[in-house]
C-alpha cells in the first residue's frame, strides 16, 4: 500500500487522479437572476 495502490489517497496523486479517496474541486454553484418580461408599446 503506498504511492503504487490506486485506491489510496497517496496512489491517486501519484497517478494523477481523483475519486471518493481523493475528490477534485467542487463543482461552483452559479447564481442566476431573471430579467423581467417588458411590454413595448
Amino acid at each position: 500500500m503506498g504511492k503504487g495502490d490506486k485506491k489510496t489517497k497517496r496512489g491517486k496523486i501519484a497517478n494523477k487522479s481523483y475519486g471518493a479517496r481523493r475528490p477534485g474541486k467542487a463543482a461552483k454553484t452559479v447564481v442566476t437572476t431573471k430579467k423581467k418580461a417588458t411590454k413595448k408599446k
